[in-house]
């Protein structure tokens, strides 16, 4: 009984899609977006900051690619950003929004400026930049991948604008993944600790460094790593997977 597409290898295709990736400067967004371009995507790379570093990566191997400049808590900033996609590349297959902010800091000591920094770039970004992707792929089809985090399962103290924002993410996947199934998929990556600047590893607080390494696998995990699962949700082996919250945490959460 046929049941889906079938693949005779192991490689992920994505060649001739147009793909969106925010946060595309370094990190996760940098690693997805070359695992994109070196799986055939046209990439759009958009972040607050410059990323011909990661478009010249990409374009080296032959690839396409094109950076955008965007902030992802403006509607004007983000509608330009999914006109560009569309004018270079074409509309939106596949949107990947790995942009977010993190801070650590104590409820009691928490201003509200900060709050609200975070809610603006990791829930309202991407409830903007998922809203616009979606007027792209409606009535074609498409797939949108959001970040939150294994934070989105559960919680932490010092970290409560994060932790509150990341389960924001998981709202808005679990609720569109069934407004515009089946012809849309919407699912969110989970990393756990894994080793960017973001997290600043490096300057983290040795309570937090020993709470992010008191999971099974004992170890940061890599950009890449989460960019390989990116790849597999953007592409036509990830058809039946929708709504979900992938984990790549190391097991540091088990839902």
């Amino acid at each position: 009984m046929e049941c889906g597409p079938r693949r005779g290898d192991g490689v992920i295709s994505v060649s001739g899609k147009s793909v969106l990736v925010t946060g595309a400067f370094g990190g996760i967004g940098a690693a997805v977006a070359k695992t994109y371009g070196a799986a055939g995507a046209q990439v759009l790379c958009a972040d607050i900051k410059d990323t011909a570093a990661t478009v010249e990566h990409i374009t080296k191997s032959g690839d396409r690619a094109a950076s955008v400049q965007c902030d992802v808590s403006s509607p004007e900033s983000v509608n330009e950003t999914m006109e560009r996609l569309a004018n270079v590349f074409g509309l939106a297959d596949a949107v990947v929004h790995c942009a977010g902010i993190i801070h650590e800091r104590p409820l009691l000591e928490t201003p509200i400026e900060e709050f609200d920094q975070v809610i603006a770039i990791n829930l309202r970004g991407s409830f903007l930049i998922g809203q616009a992707a979606i007027l792209q792929m409606s009535g074609r089809g498409g797939k949108v991948i959001l970040t939150s985090s294994d934070l989105g399962y559960s919680g932490r103290e010092t970290f409560s604008p994060y932790v509150a924002s990341k389960h924001g993410v998981m709202g808005l996947v679990r609720s569109w993944s069934k407004e515009f199934a089946p012809q849309i998929t919407v699912n969110a990556l989970c990393p756990g600790p894994i080793d960017t600047d973001m997290l600043g590893a490096e300057q983290m607080t040795d309570e937090w460094r020993r709470k992010e390494l008191d999971i099974p696998a004992g170890r940061f995990g890599t950009p890449q790593e989460v960019a390989e699962m990116a790849l597999f949700l953007g592409s036509d082996r990830a058809n039946f997977i929708t709504g979900q919250g992938i984990g790549i945490n190391g097991g540091s959460v088990m839902p």
